[in-house]
């Protein structure tokens, strides 16, 4: 059984950082495509940024240059380091897991193939 695990939210003014983490049990994340997406008040979940089986990163538009999503091997350990936060990036941010491994690319980028998924941590920016 998969279980992700997010935190890090929080509240911060606009200009600053905060370091998302979501701890995966009941797989390996490095076998397999990993993300973080988002979901503000009345708007659609949108992906923010993935790390693929092969390691290779890919980010939204909005959020390059400002966001570094990594993956920590020994804790198992999917990361969202984010900079310069903007209002616009108040949402709940969610980690999840494609549980097909040795995947990469755009399989990896079609949230449908994602089928794990954290309870979500707010972040508000002010």
């Amino acid at each position: 059984h998969v279980q992700l695990v997010e935190s890090g939210g929080g509240s911060v003014e606009a200009g600053g950082s905060l370091r998302l983490s979501c701890t995966a049990s009941g797989a390996t994340a490095s076998d397999y495509c990993m993300g973080w997406f988002r979901q503000a008040p009345g708007k659609e979940r949108g992906a923010v940024a993935f790390i693929d089986s092969d390691a290779t990163t890919a980010y939204a538009d909005f959020v390059k240059g400002r966001f570094t999503i990594s993956l920590d091997n020994a804790k198992n350990t999917l990361s969202l380091q984010m900079n310069s936060l903007q209002p616009e990036d108040t949402a709940m941010y969610y980690c999840a897991a494609a549980i097909t491994p040795l995947r990469y690319g755009a399989w990896c980028r079609d949230p449908l193939n994602f089928d794990y998924w954290g309870q979500g941590t707010q972040v508000t920016v002010s």
